[in-house]
């Protein structure tokens, strides 16, 4: 099986499955970040969660791929290749629809002022005005494409191609929880206070990590988010209002 390449046509050395360390095994459906490939990812992930294949402990995703963490005291390691191939072979996963169970979540987000001071920079970057730069991404339904960098922490897109922009040159020295932030068409939701070459354009209440909750990560790879706007008064209200930020979620169909 194949994925598009930039030219439309199929790539045929996509997926390729690698052995990954001493106990992992990688399904890689790309080299790099694409719809196709992460929509791949996705939907082989959670069906090898459902086939339920003994000696496979732990699956994760990344971008472009799928991770399979092996028990550490499996023998029979060819077993566990054979069923793997097998599964990757039975159907085209570029093709392949969105795992179940997923989440549409609305965050409101404060943009701009001084809570996120780097929107109108942003916005040049990407030639638009702060408004336009608002809209843009306030009309855009992201994807979580995955989970990584710091517990919780999404990375959510594509964004439309003006928003290629790069990250910085320079850190920012710290960042607030709840800080999202924009580079390369996609934009990460912060669930600690770091530096980051991202630049920060709107501020939200939300909590991505819960580390004394029963469920830490409220975001799952697959779930999408909108970004709906907010005032600063707005947002003043929404910090007291728990974890969620004054956030809804539904399951999508």
């Amino acid at each position: 099986m194949t994925n598009p390449d930039s030219s439309g046509m199929r790539a045929p050395q996509w997926p390729r499955l690698s052995p990954l360390g001493s106990d992992g095994l990688l399904v890689s459906f790309g080299e790099r970040l694409e719809e196709a490939a992460n929509r791949a990812a996705l939907a082989f992930r959670a069906a090898v969660d459902r086939a339920g294949m003994p000696g496979v402990a732990e699956t994760a995703t990344s971008l472009a791929s799928t991770y399979l963490r092996l028990e550490p005291a499996l023998e029979d390691r060819a077993r566990v290749m054979v069923q793997v191939q097998a599964l990757l072979a039975g159907r085209d996963w570029f093709a392949a629809a969105l795992p179940e169970n997923r989440k549409l979540w609305r965050i409101p987000c404060l943009f701009g002022t001084d809570r996120a001071p780097q929107l109108a920079e942003a916005a040049a970057e990407a030639g638009l005005t702060p408004d336009e730069a608002v809209r843009s991404i306030a009309e855009t339904r992201v994807r979580v494409q995955t989970i990584g960098f710091a517990p919780g922490q999404p990375y959510l897109g594509e964004l439309s191609p003006e928003w290629d922009i790069p990250r910085q040159t320079q850190l920012t020295e710290r960042i607030p929880v709840g800080a999202l932030c924009v580079a390369i068409r996609q934009l990460v939701l912060f669930p600690v206070s770091t530096p980051t070459g991202w630049r920060h354009i709107g501020q939200t209440a939300f909590r991505a990590f819960r580390p004394d909750a029963a469920d830490p990560f409220p975001l799952r790879p697959g779930d999408e988010v909108i970004f709906e706007p907010v005032t600063a008064d707005d947002y003043s209200t929404l910090e007291a209002a728990g974890p969620d930020g004054g956030a809804l979620s539904e399951l999508l169909p």
